[in-house]
């Protein structure tokens, strides 16, 4: 039950809209307050050990209150099956105070409150949780990887970089960084096999769930960048690019800081409970929430844009081209801007809550952990500029590499004395570059 839990709650920690108060939670919450309500009431009765009747007691379900001999007492199904079970029709459960104690709840909770449903849909969760963790980790662990690889390529070759690669650099690391904390804070929160997360509430706990908010909006607002910049340069001619970057590196990571920071004093001031990791207070959440739905917001309109400008380039005599080329090119564009832009949050951005929260847990969570090794093999492995670059590099290399060994086997007596191939050719260009200057022709250089 409570693995349950722990994966559903990083699960729905990683969606915009997650709020929720998991069912582990809810029980220990209520196993708190049927204690203190059972020692207020031994306090008001002045009940002790010696006490005749059953004391008060907690059935790991729902509370009992202290009650004499011969006493029926009656409580309802616990607030959760109704959360869980919305249509099913909850009763009355009754207990008999006799003098071997109490007897058994009648009816039982399976037939008062569908406590056999419940357990089976735990069941039937704890699977899908496990399933939906093991497939984000591999998503996350993915993408690091990948984005890795990428960053190291783009920031190796200076040729590379421009504007628009520092743009994908960054949001490259923001994605590095939301697969970062992800890990963190399912170690941080969820190490432990049981439900501490409910009232563990430390510093460190804490911070970890605000640089986690901190990467999750960051990595939206890179991806708003990425389609706002696309957008100005298929808008306008000539825009002052190194100016714009600097804009953008105050949207991308400076906005996020505003954001996290107000929300972590709100929540420290009016809802400091727990380790910040559940959002009971709607109000305080859509400090963080507000960002992430506009910039998904703006995001799609930005897409639809750029499309319709696409149709518009593809249709123009210039291009040339029948119409199947035409469309096929504009698939292709649409195709490569969907990861980029993000537009696959569109789907469940704007819909409540509740809606079909399992297909939006595997959408958003279990798929979108991919989208970072998606944008990485896109826009860097699979790009020409990239490929020219590396192929150029490879080919020096080799080149370098067949001159270092042919010399070595040539002049063995040089290569011993620590001249290589490297600076034989840099002997050799020296010389074909005095030959030239000094214009004499091939003929004399001979004899």
């Amino acid at each position: 039950m409570a693995g349950v839990v722990q994966v559903s709650l990083a699960a729905l920690l990683l969606l915009p809209m997650a709020t929720a108060m998991h069912s582990d939670c809810i029980f220990k919450k209520e196993q708190a307050m049927c204690l203190e309500k059972i020692q207020r009431a031994n306090d008001l009765m002045g009940l002790n050990d010696s006490f005749p009747g059953c004391p008060g007691m907690w059935d790991n379900i729902t509370c009992w209150k202290p009650a004499h001999v011969g006493e029926m007492v009656l409580v309802s199904c616990p607030e959760l099956f109704r959360i869980l079970n919305p249509d099913q029709d909850m009763g009355v459960v009754s207990r008999n105070c006799t003098e071997e104690g109490w007897s058994e709840p009648y009816p039982h909770y399976i037939d008062a409150c569908g406590l056999d449903d419940y357990e089976s849909e735990t069941g039937d969760q704890d699977y899908y949780y496990l399933s939906v963790k093991a497939l984000y980790t591999v998503g996350y662990s993915t993408s690091l990887v990948t984005l890795t690889t990428a960053m190291v390529i783009l920031c190796r070759f200076r040729k590379l970089h421009c504007t628009r690669n520092f743009i994908h650099m960054n949001l490259f690391v923001s994605f590095m960084l939301r697969a970062i904390s992800v890990f963190i804070k399912d170690w941080i929160l969820y190490a432990e096999q049981d439900s501490n997360h409910c009232s563990i509430s430390t510093v460190e706990c804490k911070a970890v769930m605000v640089f986690f908010h901190y990467c999750v909006v960051s990595n939206y607002l890179w991806l708003f960048i990425e389609g706002l910049y696309l957008f100005t340069l298929l808008v306008e001619t000539f825009f002052p690019e190194r100016r714009y970057f600097y804009w953008y590196t105050i949207i991308g990571w400076g906005t996020p800081t505003v954001c996290v920071t107000v929300w972590a004093t709100l929540r420290f001031y009016f809802d400091d409970t727990g380790c910040w990791d559940m959002n009971d207070s709607t109000a305080l959440w859509w400090v963080i929430k507000g960002p992430v739905v506009g910039s998904i917001m703006v995001n799609f309109v930005l897409f639809i844009g750029i499309i319709v400008i696409l149709v518009q380039k593809l249709q123009s005599p210039d291009m040339g081209g029948n119409e199947s080329s035409i469309y096929l090119r504009l698939a292709r564009s649409t195709l490569l801007l969907i990861p980029l832009f993000g537009i696959h949050y569109t789907v469940f951005a704007f819909s409540p809550e509740n809606f079909s929260k399992r297909e939006r847990l595997v959408f958003e969570l279990g798929l979108g952990s991919f989208q970072g090794f998606v944008v990485a093999v896109l826009y860097c492995f699979l790009n020409g500029e990239v490929q020219a670059e590396i192929k150029r590099k490879w080919r020096s290399w080799k080149v370098n590499r067949y001159f270092a060994v042919d010399f070595k086997h040539r002049h063995p007596s040089l290569a011993s004395s620590g001249v290589n191939g490297g600076t034989q050719l840099s002997i050799l260009s020296k010389s074909s570059s005095q030959i030239r200057m000094s214009g004499l022709p091939a003929d004399n250089l001979a004899t």
